[in-house]
């Protein structure tokens, strides 16, 4: 999943249409930010490594036992398959789908949490006049979204209020809808944020930028 494949320059001007659209009845200043990918390939490559090389030296211990295959050269139904298992799962793993499924969820739960907080950060979202800054992340290649919002909303915003919205939003990424349900989510947070009135200055102003942050790592 790259990208590029998932964002047109339209589907960022409608992000960005879309926050506009979320501020524009509310205090809250909202920031989208979406990256490819937040652990590197290494990590499931190597994963996949150790499984081919266990699964194919099993299965070749079974053959072997059953049928003396290897014609009684041991050295070689002991290497052999551990090292084409092995490099077999390196190449498999580098499959989205495959590597993301040899990584347990709690890690990618994880590291997608430390590089939303990197990005509220990053971005300075904590720079409002009433600490009014909401974070929108995605991780694509993780399959997960996490929404971080600054101090003025959580004082007015109960947390599990974003839950839902978080769930919406790893769906729309599982079903290659990311630009759709990022639109939605962001304006569901602007329904949020109104239905608890956190509320517009008469002498508001666009305080961090509506326009996407789109970040490979």
């Amino acid at each position: 999943m790259r990208i590029n494949d998932l964002f047109s320059e339209d589907d960022l001007r409608s992000i960005r249409e879309a926050t506009t659209a979320a501020e524009s009845r509310t205090g809250g200043e909202i920031v989208p930010y979406v990256v490819e990918r937040v652990l590197d390939h290494d990590e499931a490559r190597w994963r996949g490594a150790a499984l081919g090389a266990l699964g194919a030296a099993l299965v070749a211990g079974l053959v072997n036992a059953f049928g003396d295959f290897w014609g009684g050269y041991g050295v070689w139904w002991i290497t052999l398959p551990a090292v084409v298992g092995s490099g077999l799962g390196y190449v498999l793993a580098g499959i989205d789908a495959v590597g993301r499924r040899l990584i347990p969820i709690d890690h990618l739960e994880g590291a997608a949490r430390l590089r939303a907080e990197s990005a509220f950060l990053e971005e300075e979202v904590f720079n409002t006049r009433d600490r009014t800054g909401i974070l929108v992340f995605l991780a694509l290649f993780e399959h997960q979204a996490v929404i971080l919002a600054d101090e003025g909303i959580h004082r007015a915003v109960p947390k599990d209020e974003w839950l839902h919205l978080v769930d919406d939003l790893v769906a729309g990424i599982k079903a290659r809808r990311a630009r759709e349900a990022l639109c939605e989510t962001l304006t569901r947070c602007g329904e949020v944020l109104v239905r608890y009135e956190v509320k517009l200055r008469p002498d508001d102003e666009d305080e961090l930028s509506d326009a996407p942050r789109i970040r490979e790592r």
